[in-house]
């Protein structure tokens, strides 16, 4: 099999929309991604993958903390800004917990000190463990086949 076929075929699996957040040198930076899952209860441990080029990759290893934003249906235009899609034209609104940067509005956010990082491949897996979190009620943003989509 080939990359695209590789790619095609995970793109069947339908996925929230999340943005990791870091901040190093109070430089905040956020990136789209959608490789993350839930690991553990006790402790509450989440996952998410980073590709070992990404910029976020040498932030989160620097800052040792993250938080993860799981996107609601009506912030498609934040997931693209942070994928690189559009450019950024307003200003992000972030939020303060545990002294990180949450995205405001966000469906949930996750604040996370980095519990392990282990390489697999192409990528650095960080396992992050939830030390807050903020929740709120709404439908979450979705991804299938390259495509956005509300769920309700």
């Amino acid at each position: 099999m080939d990359n695209r076929m590789f790619r095609t075929a995970m793109g069947k699996f339908t996925t929230g929309v999340t943005v990791i957040v870091a901040e190093v040198d109070g430089q905040v930076h956020g990136m789209t991604a959608n490789a993350f899952m839930s690991v553990s209860l006790d402790p509450k441990l989440i996952l998410v993958s980073i590709d070992k080029k990404a910029k976020m990759n040498e932030v989160i290893q620097r800052s040792n903390q993250f938080t993860v934003n799981i996107l609601s249906g009506n912030q498609k235009e934040m997931s693209m800004i942070f994928a690189g899609q559009i450019k950024e034209d307003k200003q992000v609104e972030f939020e303060t917990v545990e002294g990180l940067p949450v995205i405001k509005d966000s469906l949930v956010s996750l604040v996370c000190n980095v519990y392990q990082d282990h390489e697999a491949g192409d990528h650095t897996l960080y396992i992050g463990e939830v030390i807050n979190l903020n929740v709120q009620d709404g439908d979450p943003l979705a991804f299938y086949e390259g495509k956005y989509m509300q769920m309700t």
